[in-house]
């Protein structure tokens, strides 16, 4: 069987790292083809040593120009590329078969879309493309004879718990289950997280996750998008989206059927254990991931959101109901608010506001190309930046 040629976009951070992890467990398998960062040289380098890649893209060109420098100096032969531009074409080259989509933020549409046009076999860990491009993306994919294959826990699981036919989904699935740990702040009073700082609200108590991400997971923000993601992923309306806290994180979703059957998938909380599904769907193989002991597990959980708590929740149903490019201007307020709170220049709690005032602002048209997505994205993180400097710490 012919190795697999892989592109990694984002292959520094957490997803990037695990995917690379489990790729090194099976070389007969998988060869990687390309790797992007953003601004991590030393950490690209270490990566080209190892796999030695025919590409390597980093996103500014003194980020490139010293990691070529160093590649050089260690004798590895990769080519150094710099740009959105090169991300596409590491993306949609011809050369490869998959593509690893974990760049965080609305910065991977781009080259998600280049691979989806290419008719890649896109493994997404994006959710933000989804979130932003919504139908315009989902369009792409079909258009171009894509295979999509997501890889955030929550819809790898209920990815795998539906039926193969994607046909028979609408007359089989009742509601999609999704669950959230509830991060670090689930039992606390929601009047108390004025104090909250950024080492407290990256520190999940369950999962190794980007800064981001981790701020995500503690206002449920993450939940949001993945309501989003879901309801275009597995083509369900917004009402057939149910989201449950369940702390120990083992359960990672759920699919409830037209019959009331209930199919869940479990397992440890490890991304390599969804990276390892897309990355040998319809197979299985190794992910290096511990496995669950039932005689030992202990009791699961399962609670409702606490809606003072995670306000931010409820914002994915308001902006799938709205007008279409809503959830993008959502996406853009949302990364906005996190980097000011992440930069100590905004209170936790004062996320959910700006959020709720660039919503309030921006009343978007139909997006019907990259570059109106973009230009939205753009107008959306205006507003959010005013509104963060209003709500200033």
């Amino acid at each position: 069987m012919a190795r697999q040629r892989i592109t990694v976009l984002g292959s520094t951070g957490s997803v990037g790292v695990s995917t690379l992890d489990v790729i090194a467990r099976h070389p007969e398998r998988f060869e990687v083809f390309a790797l992007s960062a953003a601004t991590k040289v030393d950490e690209m380098l270490a990566q080209c040593v190892r796999f030695m890649p025919r590409f390597a893209v980093m996103a500014s060109a003194p980020h490139a120009e010293r990691l070529a420098t160093l590649l050089r100096d260690n004798g590895v032969s990769t080519r150094v590329l710099q740009g959105e531009g090169a991300l596409e074409t590491i993306a949609a080259h011809e050369d490869v078969d998959s593509v690893m989509a974990a760049i965080v933020g609305a910065a991977g549409l781009g080259p998600c879309l280049a691979a989806a046009r290419a008719g890649k076999r896109l493994l997404l860990a994006n959710k933000e493309a989804l979130v932003v491009g919504g139908e315009l993306f989902m369009d792409t994919v079909r258009a171009g004879g894509a295979t999509l294959l997501p890889i955030d826990s929550e819809h790898s699981a209920i990815f795998q718990s539906l039926p193969e036919d994607p046909g028979t989904w609408a007359e089989r699935i009742d509601k999609i289950i999704l669950t959230a740990s509830g991060g670090p702040f689930r039992t606390r009073q929601a009047d108390t997280l004025a104090s909250v700082t950024p080492e407290q609200a990256c520190a999940h108590p369950n999962w190794v996750m980007g800064r981001k991400i981790s701020v995500d997971s503690a206002t449920m923000m993450n939940k949001a998008l993945e309501v989003i993601e879901a309801r275009h992923l597995f083509g369900v309306m917004p009402e057939q989206i149910e989201v449950v806290i369940h702390p120990q994180s083992v359960v990672h979703s759920m699919v409830q059927f037209s019959d009331a059957s209930v199919i869940a998938q479990l397992g440890t909380p490890d991304m390599r254990v969804p990276i390892a599904v897309g990355l040998a769907w319809p197979h299985r193989i190794e992910s290096g991931a511990a496995r669950l002991d039932f005689r030992t597990m202990g009791a699961l959980t399962f609670d409702p959101p606490d809606d003072a708590l995670f306000p931010g929740l409820a914002l994915a149903w308001h902006a799938l109901r709205a007008a279409a490019g809503t959830t993008a201007v959502l996406n853009a307020a949302n990364e906005v608010a996190v980097q000011a709170f992440l930069d100590r220049r905004l209170r936790f709690d004062r996320i959910h506001a700006v959020n709720m005032e660039t919503l309030e602002a921006i009343a978007p048209s139909k997006p019907a190309s990259l570059a109106d997505l973009l230009a939205l994205d753009a107008m959306a993180r205006s507003a959010a930046n005013a509104a963060a400097m209003r709500f200033a710490a």
